[in-house]
Order: C-alpha cells, then sequence, then structure tokens
C-alpha cells in the first residue's frame, strides 16, 4: 500500500483483509495525521517515499519491499466486504502455482438512490518474480514484460468514498499532478492521455478533455472496449460543451464498432424518444439492460446506470406514453430496484414482456 493522510480509513481498510496478507508493506508519502502510528500498529514494514507526483514510482517503491510469492495491492480508502474477504482467503488457500497475475472488481463510490455507480477490473495479486511494475504518473496501471498466465476472479473490491472533493466541487490533486508535468515537458503516454481527458471533464473543462478524448478515441495501442468507453465520454463532453449534434455522430460510430455499449443504446433510444418513435426506443433501452455482450465491456470502465436503473427508467416512461401502466409500473420497480443497490429481483423480467424483439 502506499498512502498519505488515511488515518481516516486505514484501520478499515486492514480490518477487512486482517488474517490473510503474510506481511503487510505500508509506504507513506508523507503524512501529517496519524497515519504513520496507525499502520504500524498493523506492521512493521513501514516506509517513507519522498513524494514526486508520481504514483507509479511511490507503488515501485512499495513493491521493491515485498519478501511473499505473491503480492496484493490496495488502496487505503479500498476494504473488503466480508463475502469477499473469505473468497480472498479461500484463494489464497487454493491459488494453482501457474498463474501469475489475478484480476478483480473494483466497485466504485456509492450514492444514495443510484447504487454502485460505475466498476472495471483491475489486476489485484501478481506474482512478485514476473517483473510487474507500475506505469502512469495518475490513475496507474501494472504491467510486465514477461509472459503470464492469468485468472479473472469474482472477487470485489469496493472503494469506499473519499473525502477529497465532491461531485460538485471534485479535488484538483490529480489535474494538477498532470498540468505540472506538461509544465515540464512530459509527453503523455495514450494512457495518460485518456485520464488526463477524464480529469479535465471532471472539472468542466470540455475542450480540453474533447482534444484528448479525440486522441485515443481510434488509436491503436487502445483496447476496443476502452476506445468505445472513451467515445463515451467524449459524447458526453460534446453534449456539455454545447453541441449535441456530435452525439449522434459517435453514437453511430460505436455502433458500427462493435456489439452496443449500453450507454450508446440508451443514446439510442433518446433519439427515437424525442422523435417520437416509441417502438424504436423501447427496444433500445432494452437493448442497454438484456443485451448477452454487455458483460464484454467490463474490461473498461462500467457505468452502471445505463444498463440498470436508467433504462428501466426510460422503459417505465415509454410504456406508459403507450397506456401499458402494468409494463410501465414493472420497469419503475426495476429502476427503484437497483436504485436500492439490489440486483436480485423477487421476479425475473423476460425478453417478450419487455417489448425487445428484435
Amino acid at each position: 500500500m502506499i498512502v498519505k493522510n488515511e488515518a481516516h480509513t486505514l484501520n478499515n481498510c486492514l480490518a477487512s483483509v486482517k488474517g490473510i496478507p503474510d506481511e503487510i508493506i505500508i509506504v507513506d508519502t508523507g503524512s501529517t495525521d496519524q497515519t504513520r502510528e496507525i499502520a504500524k500498529e498493523w506492521t512493521d514494514q513501514v516506509y517513507d517515499f519522498s513524494w514526486t507526483d508520481d504514483f507509479s514510482a511511490a507503488r515501485n517503491a512499495s513493491f521493491q519491499y515485498a519478501t511473499k510469492q505473491y503480492i496484493l495491492w490496495l488502496d487505503a480508502d479500498d476494504i473488503l466486504l466480508p463475502e469477499q474477504r473469505s473468497k480472498l482467503l479461500q484463494l489464497k488457500e487454493t491459488l494453482a502455482d501457474h498463474v501469475d497475475a489475478v484480476s478483480m472488481p473494483y466497485e466504485i463510490p456509492q450514492q444514495i438512490d443510484r447504487g454502485v455507480v460505475s466498476y472495471t477490473v483491475r489486476i489485484r495479486l501478481v506474482k512478485r518474480d514476473k517483473g510487474f511494475g507500475w506505469q502512469g504518473v495518475v490513475h496507474e496501471d501494472l504491467a510486465t514484460d514477461q509472459p503470464y498466465q492469468y485468472l479473472s476472479s469474482d472477487i470485489k473490491v469496493t472503494h469506499t468514498k473519499s473525502t477529497s472533493g465532491t461531485a460538485a466541487s471534485p479535488s484538483r490533486r490529480n489535474l494538477d499532478i498532470y498540468e505540472r508535468h506538461l509544465a515540464r515537458g512530459y509527453k503523455l503516454t495514450v494512457s495518460d492521455q485518456f485520464h488526463y481527458a477524464r480529469e479535465c471533464q471532471q472539472h468542466h473543462l470540455y475542450d480540453q478533455a474533447i482534444e484528448f478524448y479525440e486522441l485515443c478515441v481510434d488509436h491503436p495501442d487502445v483496447s476496443l472496449e476502452n476506445q468505445i468507453f472513451a467515445m463515451h465520454k467524449l459524447a458526453t463532453c460534446y453534449v456539455q460543451a454545447g453541441q449535441p449534434h456530435k452525439e449522434l455522430e459517435l453514437t453511430l460510430k460505436a455502433l458500427a464498432k462493435d456489439v452496443p455499449y449500453p450507454a450508446f443504446s440508451c443514446r439510442m433510444g433518446e433519439h427515437f424518444l424525442k422523435q417520437g418513435h416509441i417502438e424504436a426506443a423501447i427496444h433500445w433501452y432494452s437493448t442497454a439492460y438484456l443485451h448477452p455482450m454487455k458483460e464484454r465491456y467490463n474490461a473498461s470502465v462500467v457505468d452502471t446506470a445505463f444498463q440498470t436503473w436508467l433504462p428501466h427508467e426510460q422503459l417505465a416512461m415509454c410504456y406508459e406514453m403507450l397506456g401499458d401502466a402494468k409494463q410501465a409500473d414493472t420497469h419503475r420497480q426495476w429502476a427503484g430496484f437497483y436504485k436500492m443497490g439490489i440486483t436480485e429481483k423477487p421476479y425475473k423480467l423476460s425478453k417478450s414482456s419487455s417489448g425487445n424483439t428484435g
């Protein structure tokens, strides 16, 4: 772990995996609160690292202290819920020796009445002798030049709510790091460009966000799934920048590239809804949550709203327009379940009853 001023979260994080790691390594990057004292209650391996505006440098330093066969990494505001902790313990006891890396879903903060906002899949556990290292100054990723055997697990890591910034006034920390690097002549990698664009969008710097998203959407080093996700964020930026016509262009381009990403299915639904073509809108909103291939985008970042409560909410409106109160009520209930974070429903909605006959 790398930490800084995490006295309010560190105990919860470490308690959630208590008894599983054989060693706990905590690298402090300049805390001024009680972080170091709390860390020392859990481990005698607490080290200092002089902050250099580079998360990868700090994480790579933390990996250098590891001595066990595998390295698991967490942030101080991450936790494993009890069921996930049990899964991690079982993985430790049963993991085949040939496995070099294990990925885990990463659930990102909840909002009131919205359930899980988004999730992605990240490599969480790596074999130490495979030379995995961190790349990227912010929103860094693990990579290695060596071939490796990979296991996809269903162990979920949950990111707890941050105290740094709000949705209305987010923290500038990451944006400032990028801008300081750019001022020093640092050349952004394509991954940096994508994450810098996301930071710009979060801070309503839409023109800058558009510029850097545009560099990613057709880049050969960006996976198809991440190209589609970049197009989704780019379409949102164009709307926010007062250019809504670009949203339809990007929607059609995305649909021409791959199976429908749920966000673009919702955009097509909205397009037809605005035209008064309710049956077509129902088809596309239904596709957003029913499409059997939507899980392929888990390797990117999944904005869960577009495949959970939002299409159901819109379908409720569509069916009301058609005078079908029963279907409207069913979809309204589904939207409510998702907003409460309930994903197991007491009944199933069939494809035929959803109106999706395509």
